[in-house]
């Protein structure tokens, strides 16, 4: 007999990991600190996910607590949406934070569209939460991971 199968219902379909994005160099120890750290993270909030509901592992995941996420590692410089959607996250005035020389959020579009290499690395963004950090400022990166957002 052969028999057709149910559809998926919305609720029960897989649901989109939020990306985390690196903007990596790894040439510098602090980026590498940073990659390692997130790699961490991921695999942590990954087992995390997949642990029985029933047993309280709390103690020993007491680092990072959060719904699992795809991390995105990439060596080439933000595109110009994404460098202004970061300056968003930063706050204004963080143009030469970010790009190395830049004088205004405007120059430092037009430097890094020159010269890619001229963006700052590592900066971590979590584009679902609308936040990002400059550096290897690992506090600031665990505050990142650890905010659940809707």
């Amino acid at each position: 007999m052969f028999r057709m199968p149910f559809p998926r219902s919305p609720t029960n379909q897989a649901k989109t990991l939020d990306v985390i994005t690196l903007f990596h160099k790894p040439s510098l120890p602090a980026s590498v600190r940073v990659q390692t750290l997130l790699k961490q993270a991921s695999a942590q909030a990954a087992e995390t996910a997949t642990e029985d509901q029933a047993s309280d592992h709390s103690h020993q995941n007491a680092t990072v607590t959060r719904d699992p996420f795809e991390l995105e590692i990439t060596e080439q410089p933000p595109t110009p949406d994404q460098l202004k959607s970061i300056f968003e996250y930063v706050g204004s005035g963080r143009a030469a934070d970010l790009v190395k020389g830049a004088a205004s959020e405007s120059d430092a579009l037009r430097k890094v569209k020159q010269d890619g290499s001229l963006f700052t690395r590592p900066v971590v963004v979590d584009w679902s939460a609308g936040k990002a950090v400059i550096g290897d400022q690992d506090s600031e990166i665990l505050k990142l991971l650890k905010a659940q957002h809707k």
